[in-house]
């Protein structure tokens, strides 16, 4: 399945204009007429790609096309096919944002059970310049591509203010990630963080712990806070709580990988209880895990709620409760108090972060 997304220009001189205080390095010294890059954020349900033409001072978007990752056997597939749905001049770098670690060139896509490797790309595309990096560090650099329209604002903090910062993004998994203040620059750096323990607070949250430990083994905060995790809570809350079903929702929520959605819209518009009372654990969760982020990463520069989940919950993360949660932690509201905190709305950064390092990353 092909769908043709949006292309965000990009100009790199009003990186500080979006996001106050935002400076990541780049290298320059490209040829004057600018070179070509790939660019793609590649995750477990979708794949997307798209061309660039880079020079010292810009990069320009040429045209970008969406893939279902389930269409194709292997990444190398949906590389050639974009390839083929295009005519652009030869590629002369790129660089594939991933849902995974990247280890000496090497990843397992976490969700999608696909196995990328830097040197079979270069074989497979007769190309000497490719890179792999993870989802949430390709997030961190397209945070220099982004406009003010691109976030929502769920507390101000000090913009005055520099220092690390840190992302969090529920999709189809949980990245992690987080950009490096030197005192000078931000150099961002993934982490998989999502995978560590879910911490349970409250008597549901102890049941619910128990329910996911016989389903999962072992419990992730990916495991609840992620869009799969949506309809485990949801069904754990029905039986735990004995909600009755109405059949509109049953018939809204469809299949598993149609809850989700249908839950949280169920959620913001008050029609249903259980959806309500799903949501908002779902909601206090990603507050408490963004908050673990910020302590662990002292990051006093911003925390960025990103992947695709964020901004469809935006009114449930906007009406104070996200940001009351996310101040009750041990001690340390007074640091979390500085913090601004943003929702992404751009779904393409990661893509516009895999261009930016393409073009100019320290390779």
């Amino acid at each position: 399945m092909l769908i043709p997304i949006r292309i965000i220009p990009l100009i790199l001189q009003c990186m500080s204009v979006a996001i106050p205080n935002l400076q990541i390095p780049r290298r320059a010294g490209l040829p004057s007429k600018g070179i070509i890059v790939m660019a793609g954020d590649i995750g477990g349900t979708k794949s997307n790609l798209a061309f660039y033409r880079a020079t010292d001072d810009h990069l320009e978007p040429l045209e970008s096309k969406r893939y279902a990752s389930d269409d194709f056997e292997t990444c190398i597939d949906v590389l050639k096919q974009f390839i083929a749905d295009t005519s652009f001049p030869p590629v002369d770098r790129i660089c594939l944002g991933v849902a995974g670690p990247v280890l000496d060139g090497k990843v397992e896509l976490t969700n999608i059970g696909w196995s990328l490797d830097v040197e079979e790309i270069k074989r497979a595309l007769n190309l000497e310049k490719v890179a792999l990096i993870n989802d949430l560090e390709a997030t961190a650099y397209g945070l220099a591509g982004l406009e003010a329209a691109d976030f929502i604002t769920i507390h101000t903090g000090n913009l005055k203010g520099n220092g690390n910062m840190a992302i969090i993004a529920p999709g189809t998994g949980l990245g992690e990630g987080g950009l490096y203040w030197s005192g000078k620059h931000h150099f961002p750096f993934p982490t998989e963080g999502g995978h560590t323990r879910f911490a349970a607070h409250t008597d549901t949250d102890i049941a619910l712990l128990k329910a996911m430990q016989e389903k999962y083994g072992v419990v992730s905060y990916e495991k609840v806070v992620a869009g799969p995790a949506i309809y485990d809570i949801y069904s754990f809350l029905k039986k735990h709580k004995q909600y009755t079903e109405p059949e509109w929702l049953t018939q809204a929520i469809g299949n598993q990988e149609d809850a989700p959605a249908a839950i949280s819209s169920a959620a913001i518009e008050q029609k249903d209880a259980l959806c309500v009372e799903t949501m908002q654990h779902f909601v206090r969760y990603l507050a408490h895990e963004s908050a673990n982020l910020v302590l662990k990463l002292k990051a006093t520069g911003g925390l960025f709620l990103g992947g695709g989940i964020p901004p469809k919950i935006a009114p449930l993360l906007q009406d104070g409760k996200f940001y009351e949660h996310y101040l009750d932690c041990d001690r340390m509201q007074h640091l979390l108090e500085t913090v601004p905190i943003r929702i992404v709305k751009n779904d393409n950064t990661a893509m516009i972060g895999a261009a930016y390092y393409a073009a100019y990353g320290d390779w």
